[in-house]
């Protein structure tokens, strides 16, 4: 093996978390420039819509990667912050903005900073928070939604994606790791470029952890429950899109949604928490 083909390793934080500095070129091709995050991003502009309450609210954009989220708040009439640690990351997604005209750059302010360090930087209450495929990638995921219910107003809503660990550990047996399965072995290490999250959650976990922090789950949608079972990937324009009505069709309903990639959540903060 070539010295520059040695696998880079990467260090998880003094929190056990895992930042991105440096793929931000692995995630625009592998997530976004790929079948499964065009249909990602199908299904969130799809899914908003009707899980949330939009009235051009401030929106804090915690975990905001490459920007698409922010981006899609921006041009809907919001005012944005995108908080997103990884410099490359932040960096990326303030070039992309900025070189796209349909967006109204004002409306963005953007903060260097983890979850962690949101209180003083960006303290809110906020009434509308998103954070999207982020706890995954946190050494303590649960600790992850205590900050965020803090950063909630009461009556707020926080849009919640989570890495779904039921999923990963279906897809794991499709692919034919049955003792991986077996035994539950199913987090990354987080220490070198591959994107399996080092934090997967399941369902339950999120229910327990909303009803100790005074969040209620209002909906609940599964992301990519087809497309990542299937033997032969949509070849055609045509296939692409009868996948996309077959997800748009079976995301939010019993049981299909609880095998999405993604689990897709509207949580609301109560006003008056027993």
């Amino acid at each position: 093996m070539h010295p520059n083909d040695v696998p880079k390793s990467y260090d998880l934080t003094e929190a056990g978390d895992r930042y991105f500095d440096g793929l931000a070129d692995k995630f625009s091709r592998s997530l976004y420039q790929a079948p499964r995050g065009e249909l990602r991003l199908a299904m969130l502009d799809y899914l908003l819509p009707q899980m949330l309450l939009l009235n051009e609210q401030n929106v804090l954009d915690v975990g905001g990667g490459l920007g698409q989220q922010t981006a899609w708040f921006a041009k809907r009439g919001h005012r944005v912050t995108m908080a997103e640690p990884s410099k490359d990351m932040l960096s990326y997604a303030q070039q992309w903005h900025h070189d796209d005209p349909t967006l109204p750059h004002s409306s963005i302010t953007y903060r260097q900073a983890s979850l962690q360090d949101l209180p003083p930087q960006a303290p809110g209450p906020w009434s509308l928070i998103t954070c999207h495929a982020v706890l995954e990638w946190l050494g303590d995921p649960q600790a992850a939604l205590v900050n965020l219910s803090d950063l909630l107003a009461p009556g707020g809503q926080l849009s919640l994606m989570v890495f779904n660990r039921d999923a990963l550990r279906f897809s794991n047996v499709v692919k034919g790791n049955l003792e991986k399965a077996l035994s539950d072995r199913l987090e990354g290490k987080g220490k070198r470029q591959r994107l399996t999250p080092i934090s997967p959650v399941t369902h339950a976990d999120i229910a327990q952890w909303s009803t100790a922090n005074g969040l209620k789950i209002e909906a609940v949608a599964g992301i990519r429950v087809f497309q990542d079972y299937l033997r032969h990937p949509p070849a055609t324009p045509a296939e692409k899109e009868t996948l996309l009505a077959l997800e748009k069709q079976y995301c939010r309903q019993d049981p299909h949604w609880r095998l999405g990639r993604y689990l897709l959540y509207t949580l609301t903060k109560l006003e008056n928490p027993e």
